[in-house]
């Protein structure tokens, strides 16, 4: 059963980039969790339609590998879907015997749809209650930096969700961007010059264009003009 969660906005859709996350409080698997107790940092949390399911069973077993790599990264687990409390204590169990593999971040019961439909994991013409595959990474300030959403057939690529929060903690530490397909610890692409005369420096740097330049972040960058 949820707990409070009278307040939570009804919404037809999902909440938007840079909203504040709908704030809930639940049981879960590892005792009551609430948004708010994720306050100061990175928090990844994510649907999944049912337990008991092959797609879902990967991806938890993908999941609950990568924990500490996510753990690493100041990032926590949060997983959801519209089963009970206790279908999702007797499938992590199940997972535990058939794979060797402990679960060891919450996942949430939302019996009720509260949090399902606040946000919007629940598509209005939805034949049933299951939900799409939904992530949201919220940051340490309680906004939603990212989202995905994949349907039932298909499973997530759980390095692809590594790698997606090391490049939005990259982004937000040292104001770059990171290129396609960017891994840690390679090139980032740096800000563009906002003067004349730094577009006509920039010039002069090689292999790049004064819009498009790349390289180490910009400490590593500032150790080697000081080398």
């Amino acid at each position: 059963m949820l707990v409070n969660n009278d307040s939570l906005p009804q919404r037809a859709g999902p909440p938007l980039l840079h909203d504040p996350a709908p704030e809930f409080r639940a049981r879960t698997t590892m005792g009551d969790r609430a948004l708010s107790d994720y306050r100061g940092k990175w928090l990844l949390l994510f649907s999944h339609p049912a337990d008991f399911t092959p797609v879902c069973t990967s991806e938890f077993v993908a999941f609950a590998r990568a924990a500490d790599r996510f753990r690493t990264l100041g990032c926590e687990l949060l997983a959801l879907s519209v089963d009970s409390l206790f279908s999702h204590l007797a499938w992590i169990r199940n997972i535990h015997d058939q794979f060797g593999i402990a679960v060891t971040f919450p996942v949430i019961e939302d019996p009720s749809m509260a949090i399902a439909h606040a946000y919007g994991m629940i598509p209005p013409r939805a034949p049933d209650a299951a939900m799409v595959r939904a992530v949201f990474v919220i940051d340490p300030s309680g906004l939603i930096r990212a989202i995905s959403w994949y349907p039932m057939t298909t499973g997530r690529n759980v390095g692809e969700l590594l790698r997606l929060v090391a490049a939005l903690q990259v982004a937000d530490t040292y104001d770059v961007s990171t290129p396609e397909g960017w891994q840690p610890g390679q090139d980032v692409i740096l800000p563009p010059p906002l003067t004349a005369g730094d577009v006509l420096y920039r010039q002069g740097e090689t292999g790049t264009d004064w819009y498009f330049r790349t390289g180490p972040l910009p400490t590593a960058r500032r150790r080697r003009r000081e080398d």
